[in-house]
């Protein structure tokens, strides 16, 4: 809140700010006082407050200025991959749930929930092994395991729903599911953190880190919503689902592509390094950073 004043007018104008930057300022209260009446003036659209102050929940502060400039293009894109993942988890998790015998009067619940047990054990199990042998290479080959733990998801849901047509080895499809997802979620953390860290231009990790746990959980009520209406619309047509199931999978490795091309890190890692390496060997020039960074896949 910032106050200044002026005698000879008596005039008192009073500032609402929502951060530090020029651009923060909220509204402004201008109060004339005379020795009759007192009248207060508020500048400032209400629209525009509402929508500053619900931005709020989905951006950093100081936004755009708080982040890099791919920021806004891998977020657009990682939340269209995201949206995609979500809709065709209702259809999997419908799957599962057919095959384990939900609505079959011969399954049993012990049954069901010792196979859900086995899924969800070798799933921990394949996750610390995992991170046993690679977790000392996702910060330095960020883009390439986000491809990979994207592509371990789409593996581990088509496990799910394929799993009713093989109700003789049904433990081991579901199991092998649980173990490429338990990869996906331990590289998948893993790498939103090193891309966090390099979105963050003032020291704002958390805020950043807070504001995607926001968009994530919008795009997942909207994407639940979506699944369940496709589950409906495709329930007891097989031919519907594997259509709608596949063509959701090419846009989410589509999705997940483009959000990679979009980033622009800033640090050096060994295939990089032999990049700007090689660059400088066959020209000699070593000011070239910013041309190796833009668009590498490692």
């Amino acid at each position: 809140m910032e106050t200044s004043s002026s005698v000879s007018n008596k005039t008192i104008t009073l500032e609402e700010w929502n951060g530090s930057s020029p651009t923060k300022l909220s509204k402004t209260f201008t109060i004339k006082a005379s020795s009759s009446s007192v009248l207060i003036t508020r500048s400032g659209a209400r629209f525009t407050h509402v929508w500053r102050r619900l931005l709020q929940a989905f951006v950093p502060e100081g936004f755009p200025s708080s982040v890099t400039a791919d920021y806004v293009p891998f977020q657009i894109w990682d939340l269209l991959q995201g949206l995609s993942t979500y809709i065709r988890t209702m259809l999997s998790t419908q799957a599962l749930l057919s095959a384990i015998g939900v609505g079959e009067k011969s399954a049993t619940v012990i049954g069901a929930t010792f196979q859900w047990f086995l899924r969800d054990l070798t799933g921990m199990l394949g996750g610390i092994l995992f991170t046993f042998y690679q977790g000392s290479n996702l910060d330095s080959n960020a883009k390439m395991w986000r491809l990979v733990a994207d592509l371990m998801n789409d593996l581990g849901m088509l496990m799910d729903l394929i799993s009713p047509l093989f109700p003789s080895a049904f433990v081991f499809v579901v199991c092998l599911g649980s173990i490429s997802r338990s990869f996906t979620g331990v590289a998948s953390g893993a790498t939103r953190a090193a891309l966090t860290q390099h979105f963050a231009l003032q020291d704002n990790a958390a805020d950043i880190s807070a504001k995607e746990g926001s968009q994530e959980t919008v795009a997942t009520m909207i994407g639940m919503a979506l699944g369940m209406l496709v589950a409906r619309l495709t329930i007891g047509h097989p031919l519907a689902i594997w259509f709608s199931f596949l063509s959701l999978t090419v846009f989410h490795m589509y999705a997940n592509y483009r959000a990679v091309r979009c980033l622009a890190l800033n640090s050096l890692n060994p295939e990089r390094s032999s990049i700007l390496l090689q660059h400088f060997m066959e020209t000699g020039q070593g000011h070239i950073l910013e041309h190796i960074f833009v668009i590498i896949i490692v």
